[in-house]
C-alpha cells in the first residue's frame, strides 16, 4: 500500500488515439475528437504538479506494463499508447523543455538553453529531444540550432521527429503560435546516469546486421537494473524495411537485453549517433568528429541507467 507519485510523465501515443472517433450521445453520430481534450483529460489523471510532456507519433514501440517478463512490440498501426511515469530520484533531475522557432528572431537566444538546464550544467548527461511541425519551412534549420550546441561528447543525445505534442506543462507552451515549429524533450542530469546509444542506419537491414548494433550497445557495459532502453526509429523501417518480417529491431533488443524495458516510436526523421557515457564519464565515441546526429531510414536505440536503488 505505498503510492509513488509521479514527477514527471512522458507519454506516448500514435495519431490515431488523438484524433480517433468518438460517439456523441445527443447527436447520435460520432464527432472528431479533438487531440486537446484527450491531453486534458489524461492530464486530470495525474498530480497537479507533475511535468508532463505528451508526444503524438505515426506509431509507437512498447513493452507491456513496463515489464521484463512481456516482450517489447512494434506496433506500426492501429490505436497505442504508453505512459512512462518517474517518481522522484535521488540523485536525479529530470527537467521538460520547450523552444519554438521565432519568426521574428532568426538567431536563437542559447540563454533559454541555461533556463531548461541544457548549459553551465556539469550533471548534464542524457537529453530526450523531439522535433514537431518539421514540415514547416525553417524546420530544419530550427532544429540544427538547438542539437548542434548540444552535440557534446559528454552528453547522449536521442529522439527525432514527431507528428506534433498534445502536454507540455511548461511557462511558454501558451505563447507558442498553434502553427510553430519546435523541440521539446526531456534534460537527464545527475552524476549516477550512465548511457549509450547505438545508430543503425540504411545498411542494416537484417537480423544479423540488427544484432550486430545490440551487441556495440551491449559492450558499453551499461548496468541494466534501473535502466530504460527508446528506441526512436523511422517510419520506412518496421516491417516494410526489414522485408515483413516484423518486431525486428525491438526482439533484437529483447535478446541482448532481457530485463530492459523498451519505448519509442516510429518518427519523421530521427537524432542520434554511436555514443557511450560510462561509470567514470569519460566519453568513447566511434567518430572523433562532430558528426551530423540528424537522419533519416534509420534507427536509434538508447539506453539510460538511473543510478543504483537503495
Amino acid at each position: 500500500k505505498v503510492h509513488v507519485l509521479p514527477q514527471t510523465v512522458l507519454y506516448i501515443a500514435d495519431a490515431e488515439t488523438f484524433s480517433g472517433h468518438e460517439e456523441c450521445h445527443e447527436q447520435k453520430k460520432a464527432r472528431k475528437r479533438n487531440s486537446k481534450e484527450t491531453a486534458t483529460e489524461l492530464e486530470k489523471l495525474l498530480p497537479k504538479r507533475c511535468q508532463v510532456l505528451g508526444l503524438v507519433t505515426p506509431g509507437i514501440v512498447v513493452t507491456p506494463m513496463g515489464s521484463s517478463s512481456n516482450q517489447p512490440q512494434e506496433i506500426e498501426e492501429g490505436e497505442a499508447g504508453f505512459a512512462l511515469l518517474f517518481p522522484k530520484i535521488d540523485g536525479v533531475k529530470i527537467q521538460t523543455f520547450h523552444f519554438f522557432k521565432d519568426v521574428k528572431n532568426r538567431v536563437f537566444d542559447e540563454n533559454k538553453f541555461a533556463e531548461a538546464g541544457l548549459k553551465n550544467n556539469p550533471d548534464l548527461r542524457v537529453v530526450l529531444l523531439f522535433g514537431y511541425n518539421s514540415w514547416k519551412s525553417g524546420a530544419t534549420r530550427f532544429l540544427h540550432q538547438i542539437v548542434n550546441p548540444l552535440n557534446e561528447k559528454s552528453i547522449i543525445l536521442a529522439g527525432g521527429q514527431v507528428e506534433g505534442f498534445t502536454s507540455l506543462t511548461s511557462e511558454n507552451a501558451s505563447a507558442q503560435p498553434s502553427d510553430a515549429c519546435g523541440v521539446v524533450g526531456l534534460a537527464f542530469s545527475g552524476p549516477q546516469i550512465q548511457s549509450a546509444t547505438v545508430l543503425l542506419d540504411q545498411d542494416v537491414t537484417d537480423e544479423r546486421t540488427a544484432e550486430a548494433a545490440m551487441q556495440r550497445l551491449k559492450a558499453a557495459n551499461i548496468p541494466e537494473h534501473n535502466t530504460v532502453g527508446f528506441m526512436f526509429a523511422c517510419v520506412g523501417r518496421g516491417y516494410r524495411h526489414y522485408k515483413t518480417k516484423r518486431n525486428m529491431e525491438a526482439d533484437a533488443f529483447r535478446k541482448f537485453f532481457p530485463n530492459v524495458p523498451l519505448f519509442g516510436f516510429f518518427g519523421h526523421g530521427e537524432i542520434g549517433c554511436d555514443r557511450i557515457v560510462t561509470g567514470n564519464f569519460v566519453l568513447r565515441e566511434c567518430n572523433d568528429i562532430k558528426e551530423d546526429l540528424l537522419h533519416g531510414y534509420t534507427t536509434v536505440m538508447t539506453v539510460i541507467h538511473l543510478g543504483s536503488t537503495k
